[in-house]
């Protein structure tokens, strides 16, 4: 087995744990309703909504984690992210963040599962 077949996996899981744990430290902020978090969900018209959204990520977060629910993961992790992103775009508030993170998603995803992608790649004859 070659570096580079050693190598992609360890990265997949290095930087799929990192983003789990951002994740998962993120919901517990909302469902612990840290004050900061209350107050930007308060300026975000949301503060009715912390829990739920909470538990959503959690739950993503969690599913990206897990190898046979790991698909499942990465749209319901992107559809969080496309939330945030269009969320911070309606206060005009930079959104760069949560693009990085939305990108970093989708190359963890391809790392552990390159089959993830495969309607974008031409099939041969």
């Amino acid at each position: 087995m070659s570096l580079k077949e050693k190598a992609r996996p360890i990265a997949a899981w290095i930087l799929s744990c990192l983003l789990a744990a951002l994740f998962i430290g993120s919901a517990a902020g909302k469902l612990m309703k840290a004050p900061q978090v209350v107050e930007m969900f308060q300026k975000f018209g949301l503060q009715n909504e912390v829990l739920l959204i909470g538990c959503g990520e959690l739950v993503s977060a969690l599913l990206f984690l897990i190898p046979r629910t790991h698909s499942l993961g990465v749209l319901l992790l992107s559809a969080y992210m496309g939330g945030a992103i269009v969320t911070h775009m309606q206060h005009a508030e930079s959104y760069v963040a949560q693009s990085v993170i939305l990108a970093l998603i989708w190359v963890a995803g391809y790392l552990r599962r390159p089959e993830l992608l495969g309607s974008f790649t031409p099939k041969m004859a």
